[in-house]
């Protein structure tokens, strides 16, 4: 009986080795990095490649005088350029720059505003932070805050306003390969009377793509 239960215990330890041994190289097989290319279990996006994108197809890209108003500039063009700097083992945090972001096509409808003359994306670049099942933060960089200067015409003549952000928060997803920014807050720092208090950024943004690699492709978060 002796012989015949250490048997039984030696063969339940050498199973449950074998079966955590078989578990650890599962996971280890599906382990990822934060950033990758062509499904979440892809590629790893090697630090150095270049990541864009364009608006989403059938949206446009909005800055409301107010948190959700309809009063504001739409933009039928816009897009982004960002260098990753850092992408480790998920779960943690990808790190980024962001070195090119343009709006035009833009119209307004802002009451006394004629036209939109141009938006220009200052002090780039910014630092961007990309968290595992998170969000993504934009920050500023060593040349100053984030900062948009807008030209406006009115029937007063050009206005020149300059708004800023502390930061910026998009939300991912991996269902489109998209990145979208909801209602983020800039304050105008300087300008005449004329231009309005705050502007809200509302754009979504996707397919995001690792143009550095053949085909450009999508890049997922995990």
């Amino acid at each position: 009986m002796r012989k015949h239960a250490l048997l039984a215990a030696v063969g339940l330890a050498v199973s449950a080795t074998l079966a955590a041994t078989t578990q650890a190289g599962a996971l280890g097989a599906t382990a990822g990095n934060v950033l990758t290319t062509g499904s979440a279990a892809g590629t790893a996006v090697a630090v150095g490649d270049v990541l864009s994108a364009s608006l989403s197809t059938g949206t446009k890209a909005r800055i409301a005088t107010t948190q959700g108003g309809s009063s504001g500039i739409t933009c039928n063009t816009s897009a982004f350029t960002a260098t990753v700097t850092g992408n480790p083992t998920a779960p943690g945090t990808a790190t980024e720059t962001v070195t090119a972001h343009t709006l035009s096509s833009c119209t307004t409808n802002i009451v006394g505003a004629t036209g939109v003359q141009s938006i220009t994306v200052n002090n780039l670049p910014y630092s961007t932070a990309v968290v595992s099942g998170g969000s993504l933060t934009v920050t500023a960089g060593a040349a100053g805050p984030i900062q948009t200067t807008l030209k406006i015409n009115s029937i007063l003549g050009l206005m020149t306003c300059v708004y800023r952000a502390g930061s910026l928060t998009a939300t991912p997803s991996n269902t489109d390969n998209s990145l979208t920014f909801t209602d983020q807050l800039f304050t105008k720092a300087s300008g005449p009377g004329t231009c309005p208090a705050s502007g809200w950024f509302t754009a979504k943004y996707g397919p995001v793509q690792d143009v550095s690699q053949a085909g450009s492709p999508s890049v997922f978060v995990n």
